[in-house]
């Protein structure tokens, strides 16, 4: 049997609205989208929220819990005590639709500012070749799942309505951070976009974006602040500065890729040319080895005991060979 608990939820739209109380049933191991769905069960058919996988991976659910930006999904009930009020409230940053759906479209609007992965020159896909440190390096931010609560709780725009049209938030400072440490982007100028155009200079690094991240990216430590450390190497050291003043623009602006030469005879991925560029990670691409008819080898990794049941019908796990449909590498 569960427990009756007090709760209070913001209902209303866009033309305003008010916190309601209601009185609901919660057992062991729920989570609070779970009490959600009980007050849309049982007491307001009509109440709004966002949600598709309930499991911490899509952002649907992002609201607001106690004043705390939270996902409903990852929010249990057992972290408060029984005779605590739990309020549950809209992202107060974003426009509000109806209930706890809020607008998230300004989140759109910035990513498509955003400019995208730039391949090199005659590096067609399925051609690029990174080293696994690099892939490591941006690997972390690669884990968002864009649920938007660091935007929602980043102060710049959710106290300064006017910083929206300036400032991007540390979403997107995280992905220009992941393009401008990929070794194969080709664009050399994310950093200085970032402070122009995605209003970098405006975070004053409180790391309140961090605290709230539900995957538990050091958006401030890893994204932000080596990206601030960048652009204040370019425009503000003594030797760069110098150098400012001794090269000609064009000297200084010359683009720090440099086109590779068509593929030669036995040469399967082109070079990529960094060397003398400043202030870049990049590196030069690396062809992974190659077999004779031009395929990698794939090794089969297999586990002395065999995994559980596959949810797509009678499977062996790991397959046996005459089952595999690429061919794994001769054992020595």
């Amino acid at each position: 049997m569960g427990t009756k608990r007090h709760f209070r939820v913001w209902r209303g739209d866009d033309s305003g609205g008010d916190i309601q109380d209601y009185d609901v049933e919660v057992n062991d191991g729920e989570v609070v989208l779970d009490i959600i769905h009980r007050l849309q069960a049982t007491q307001t058919p009509d109440l709004a929220c966002r949600w598709n996988c309930k499991a911490g991976k899509c952002g649907s659910c992002s609201m607001e819990i106690n004043g705390m930006p939270r996902l409903g999904c990852m929010t249990r009930m057992s972290t408060f005590e029984e005779t605590e009020t739990v309020t549950i409230t809209p992202l107060r940053t974003f426009p509000v639709i109806r209930d706890l759906v809020t607008d998230v479209s300004f989140n759109y609007e910035k990513a498509r500012e955003t400019p995208a992965f730039a391949p090199p020159v005659g590096v067609a896909p399925g051609e690029y070749r990174m080293q696994q440190v690099d892939v490591e390096r941006s690997q972390e931010f690669r884990k968002c799942i864009e649920c938007f609560l660091c935007q929602n709780t980043c102060h710049v725009v959710r106290d300064h309505d006017e910083n929206k049209p300036a400032f991007s938030g540390p979403r997107y400072f995280i992905r220009a951070a992941e393009l401008d440490m990929h070794p194969l982007d080709d664009r050399e100028d994310r950093k200085e976009y970032a402070q122009a155009k995605q209003g970098l200079g405006y975070c004053n690094i409180t790391k309140c974006c961090t605290e709230v991240c539900p995957e538990h990216i050091k958006i401030t430590d890893n994204a932000i602040i080596p990206m601030k450390e960048r652009v204040v190497d370019r425009r503000y050291d003594p030797l760069v500065w110098l150098g400012r003043k001794i090269f000609r623009r064009d000297q200084l602006d010359e683009p720090a890729y440099t086109p590779a030469p068509a593929h030669s005879a036995g040469s399967s991925v082109p070079s990529v040319h960094t060397e003398g560029t400043p202030f870049t990670s990049g590196r030069r691409g690396e062809g992974a080895p190659v077999r004779d008819d031009g395929r990698m080898d794939v090794a089969e990794l297999a586990l002395p005991t065999q995994g559980g049941p596959s949810p797509f019908g009678d499977q062996e796990f790991p397959l046996p060979p005459g089952h595999l449909n690429y061919d794994p590498p001769a054992h020595d």
